[in-house]
């Protein structure tokens, strides 16, 4: 017989979920659970240097919205793996209550480049705002620590959903549906 230890975060999910109570997606993995509804305000940019696609934005401006909020780095291969997907969210429900911004925080020196990263935005058909944050101000404001990483804020401006890495493309969608949904 095999035993497994059930992690305390899988019994303390169980319980939110049924209770009715949205849960975040990578919270299983860092081991602790928070109920979604007490996430904090989603933190405003911050140290960006340049705004590229737009002017400069803050959350206040974005109020109303659904916003997804795209940390990546050009040099990054499953960042670029997940900007197809990214892309087509903004086609797909730009012009209904929702927007993409993206965050590109450089991973290496050379990402830095202002030069390079518009390149980068054109190579790959990103025509939503892109805040270059080399000072990693914003990544951190958000507590980010992983290449690419998407927050999904809802209409009030509050964290609703938060997923590291490549997948969970359906899960990220449908999310995004839901919000738009429930506001219209």
């Amino acid at each position: 017989m095999i035993k497994f230890k059930v992690p305390m975060a899988i019994l303390a999910l169980s319980a939110l979920v049924g209770l009715g109570f949205p849960v975040l997606a990578d919270q299983l993995n860092s081991g602790t659970v928070k109920v979604a509804a007490a996430e904090p305000a989603a933190p405003n940019f911050q140290g960006i240097e340049h705004w590229l696609n737009s002017g400069p934005l803050t959350m206040s401006q974005l109020r109303g919205k659904v916003v997804l909020v795209d940390f990546w780095t050009y040099g990054c291969y499953n960042c670029v793996n997940t900007l197809p997907y990214v892309t087509r969210l903004q086609k797909t429900y730009g012009g209904k209550g929702f927007t993409v911004i993206g965050v590109h925080t450089p991973e290496f020196p050379y990402e830095k480049s202002t030069a390079n990263v518009e390149a980068a935005i054109k190579k790959h058909g990103i025509t939503y705002p892109v805040a270059q944050d080399n000072k990693f101000a914003t990544w951190n404001a958000y507590g980010n620590q992983y290449w690419p990483a998407q927050y999904i804020i809802d209409q009030n401006g509050k964290v609703v959903y938060r997923h590291s890495g490549e997948g969970q493309y359906d899960t990220i969608e449908r999310t995004i549906a839901n919000l738009l949904k429930a506001n219209s």
